[in-house]
C-alpha cells in the first residue's frame, strides 16, 4: 500500500510506539472506541482486544477494502467508509460519555477535526497524534508566541496534555516534522453553556486576528465586535483589567469570564 499524499497519509510503523499510544487510552468494558483514519491498522490491531465495540472511520477506498477483509469476522468491529469531517457522530452512539476517540490524523486537517470533536456533545476522551507544533500551540503558556485562539478554545472546554513525543522516523513515508501524542479530556459537565462558547469563539478569533493590538482597540474597532465606549468602561470596571493589555496576556479563564459578559454588547 502506497501512502496517498492527497489524503495526508503517513503510516505509523513503529510497533512499540503503536502499543504505547493505545495504552494511553482509558477504555471501559462498555465504552465505544472510534478510530479516525485507521489506515493499515497500525493502532487497530492493538485496540481489538480492548474494546467491546470498535468503530473504524476510513476515507481511502483501497484501505477500506483491506480493513473489511481483515476484520469481517470480528463482530465487535464496525467499519465506516466516510470522511470523518462529514460524519454524523450523533447517529453512531446514544451515550457520548461512553465514547472515546483515537487517531493518527492528517496534519492538514488537525484543526477541523479537533473543532468537530469539541462541538457538543463531546466524547469522554480523545487521544490524537498531531504535529509537534500543533501540540505546542494547544498546550502553550499564556503570553508566549504559540499561545492563541486554538489554545484558548480547546482549554476552555477540556483539559489537554502532551503525553508522548513521536519522532518522524516512526512513520512511513517519513514526514518533515516530528509528532506528539495529546490527550484531551472534555469537561464533564461542561463549564460553560453552548451560548457562551459561541461568544468565546467570536472573541478569541477577533482578539488573535489582531493579537499585536491592545484589547480596548480590538473590542472597539474589530468588525465582529464594535463595542461602544460605555461597554468598554463597564467591562473594565467589572473585571478590573487594564484594557491596554494585549490578547496573549489573558488566560483561558479570563476569556471565559469575558465571553460570559458580552452577549448584551454583541446585540444577541
Amino acid at each position: 500500500m502506497f501512502p496517498k499524499k492527497s489524503l495526508g497519509q503517513n503510516f505509523l510503523v513503529d510497533g512499540n510506539l503503536q502499543r504505547a499510544i493505545v495504552e494511553v487510552l482509558s477504555i471501559g468494558k462498555s465504552d465505544v472506541v472510534l478510530e479516525i483514519g485507521p489506515g493499515t491498522g497500525a493502532l487497530t490491531k492493538h485496540l481489538l482486544e480492548k474494546s467491546a465495540h470498535l468503530i473504524l472511520v476510513e476515507l481511502d477506498d483501497q484501505l477500506v477494502g483491506e480493513l473489511q477483509l481483515a476484520y469481517q469476522a470480528r463482530k465487535n468491529v464496525e467499519i465506516i467508509h466516510s470522511d470523518f469531517l462529514k460524519l454524523d457522530l450523533a447517529g453512531l452512539i446514544d451515550e457520548y460519555s461512553k465514547l472515546v476517540v483515537i487517531g493518527n490524523i492528517p496534519y492538514n486537517i488537525t484543526a477541523p477535526i479537533i473543532f468537530k470533536l469539541m462541538t457538543h456533545p463531546r466524547p469522554r476522551e480523545v487521544v490524537l497524534l498531531v504535529q509537534k507544533e500543533v501540540a505546542d500551540r494547544l498546550t502553550a503558556k499564556v503570553g508566549t508566541s504559540e499561545y492563541g485562539a486554538m489554545s484558548v478554545g480547546l482549554r476552555a472546554v477540556a483539559q489537554v496534555e502532551k503525553v508522548l513525543n513521536v519522532p518522524r522516523t516512526a512513520f512511513k513515508p517519513v514526514p518533515r516534522v516530528d509528532s506528539t501524542l495529546v490527550k484531551i479530556l472534555p469537561h464533564y459537565p461542561p463549564l460553560i453553556s453552548p451560548q457562551v462558547e459561541k461568544y468565546l469563539r467570536i472573541i478569541t478569533r477577533s482578539f488573535f486576528q489582531w493579537r499585536r493590538k491592545q484589547i480596548q482597540k480590538i473590542m472597539r474597532d474589530h468588525p465582529d465586535l464594535n463595542f461602544a465606549k460605555n461597554a468598554l468602561e463597564e467591562i473594565a470596571l467589572d473585571t478590573g483589567w487594564d484594557l491596554s493589555r494585549r490578547p496573549e496576556t489573558l488566560a483561558p479563564t479570563d476569556f471565559i469570564k469575558l465571553a460570559s459578559m458580552v452577549g448584551k454588547f454583541l446585540g444577541e
